[in-house]
C-alpha cells in the first residue's frame, strides 16, 4: 500500500444505531488522519430490507419520491420509493404494505392487501422506470400479490364473475383472473424480486403457515389462508400456465412473490445480489487497496445472503482485500470466503444497552484501530 491507496467503504446499517452512510463517513474520517492522500469512496449498503430504497437512493444518486398510496387496510398512507438514473427504481413493499403501518390490534392478514405496493409500481412506471426493483421483507399481507397486481388493473373474480377486493380473505374466493387491463407498460418492464427466502407458496414451510402467525394469523387463519393459497396457485396455473405452488422464493412477502413472477415475471435474486449489480460495485472495487464492509453482528448466518458476506464474495472475485467492522461477532464469523479480517467494535464487557447508547463512539474507534493498524503495516 502506497502513500495514497483507495478505499471503498460499503458497509450495511447497524440497526438502530449507525446508518450505512454515517459507517461510511466515520470510516473516511480515520482512513484520512492514517493516510492523508487516500482516495475513499463510500457505498451504503443493504440486503433488501428496512432502509434499502434509501440506501440506494444514495449509492447511485438518485433520489426518494413521496405520493400518496394505500396501507394495508386501505387507508392513505404517504410511501416513497427510490428513482435511480437509467429508468430505474426501487421499491420496498414494506413502505406502503408493512407491519409497521398497523397497530398490534389490526393485525389480520384475511382483512389486508398489497394494493399500494402496486400503486407504488404504478408512480414508477409514471415516472418513467422500465426496470423495478421489489424490496419484499416486512410485510403485512398474505394475499398472495392479488391487492398489488388489482392497483396495475388486473381483475380478480369469484365463481359468479364478481370483482374481489384482493385481500387474503379472497384467496379461497378467486375463481378467475382478467389481464386484460393489466398495465401495458408491466410488458414493457423489467422487474426484478429481492428475496432471501426459499418458501414455497403453500404448505407446512409455506407462506401462511411460517409467517402469518407472525402478521397475526391464529391457527384457524392459517389453516384457511393455506386453503386459499392453494386454491390461487391452481388459478395462476390456468391462467399463466406456470405451476408456483412448490416454486422457492414464491411464498415470500405472503405470497408476493408468486404474484411477481405470474403477472410480472419477475425475476429472483438475493437482495445483496441485486444491490451489488445496481451499484455496479465490481468497477468500484478495481484498483481498491482495501473494502470495508461491516454489518451489527456477524456470525455464521452472515453467510446466507448478508451484505457482509455479498460484498466478501464481489471483493474475493475482485482480488481485493476485505475487512468487516461489526457490532459484535462470533467465531464463525471468521470463516467467511473473501474476508481478511473482522474487526468487533466493543472494547471491553458492558451491558448492551450501554454498547448501543455508545455504538458511534465505538464505531469510531474500531475504525480508528483499524487504520492505525494498516499505518503501522505500511511502514513496516
Amino acid at each position: 500500500m502506497d502513500g495514497s491507496p483507495r478505499f471503498v467503504f460499503a458497509s450495511d446499517s447497524l440497526k438502530g444505531t449507525i446508518t450505512s452512510e454515517r459507517a461510511g463517513q466515520l470510516l473516511e474520517s480515520a482512513a484520512r488522519r492514517h493516510f492523508p492522500g487516500c482516495t475513499c469512496r463510500c457505498v451504503p449498503m443493504a440486503d433488501g430490507g428496512d432502509g434499502t430504497a434509501a440506501a440506494l437512493a444514495r449509492a447511485c444518486g438518485g433520489e426518494l419520491r413521496h405520493v400518496r398510496a394505500t396501507d394495508p387496510l386501505g387507508r392513505p398512507v404517504s410511501a416513497a420509493y427510490a428513482m435511480l438514473p437509467g429508468g430505474r427504481a426501487v421499491i420496498e413493499m414494506a413502505a406502503a404494505s408493512g407491519l409497521p403501518l398497523l397497530a398490534p390490534g389490526e393485525k389480520n392478514p384475511l382483512l389486508t392487501s398489497t394494493y399500494g405496493t402496486g400503486e407504488l409500481i404504478r408512480a414508477a412506471l409514471d415516472a418513467g422506470a422500465r426496470d423495478v426493483t421489489l424490496a419484499i421483507g416486512g410485510s403485512a399481507t398474505n394475499d398472495g400479490g392479488m391487492g398489488c397486481m388489482r392497483a396495475l388493473g388486473a381483475r380478480l373474480l369469484d365463481d359468479a364473475g364478481r370483482e374481489l377486493a384482493g385481500c387474503g380473505a379472497d384467496l379461497a374466493r378467486i375463481s378467475a383472473i382478467d389481464v386484460s387491463g393489466l398495465d401495458p407498460r408491466v410488458s414493457e418492464a423489467s422487474f426484478h424480486l429481492m428475496c432471501d427466502v426459499d418458501n414455497p407458496l403453500v404448505g407446512p414451510e409455506g407462506a401462511s403457515a411460517v409467517y402469518g402467525p407472525q402478521k397475526g394469523a391464529t391457527p384457524e387463519m392459517v389453516a384457511e389462508l393455506d386453503a386459499g393459497m392453494a386454491n390461487y396457485a391452481r388459478v395462476l396455473c390456468a391462467t399463466f400456465g406456470r405451476d408456483l405452488a412448490d416454486v422457492p422464493g414464491a411464498g415470500a412477502a405472503g405470497g408476493l412473490g408468486a404474484g411477481a413472477m405470474a403477472f410480472l415475471g419477475a425475476r429472483e435474486q438475493s437482495g445483496i445480489a441485486r444491490v451489488l449489480e445496481l451499484t455496479n460495485f465490481s468497477a468500484l472495487l478495481e484498483g481498491a487497496d482495501l473494502c470495508v464492509t461491516g454489518e451489527g453482528h456477524a456470525d455464521a448466518q452472515t453467510a446466507r445472503g448478508k451484505v457482509v458476506a455479498g460484498v466478501a464474495a464481489a471483493c474475493a472475485a475482485a482480488g481485493a482485500p476485505c475487512v468487516a467492522v461489526v457490532g459484535g461477532m462470533s467465531a464463525g464469523a471468521m470463516r467467511l470466503p473473501g474476508l481478511a479480517a473482522v474487526v468487533p467494535t466493543a472494547i471491553d464487557a458492558m451491558p448492551l444497552e450501554e454498547a448501543l447508547a455508545r455504538a458511534e463512539e465505538l464505531y469510531a474507534l474500531a475504525a480508528e484501530r483499524l487504520f492505525s493498524l494498516l499505518a503501522l503495516g505500511a511502514r513496516l
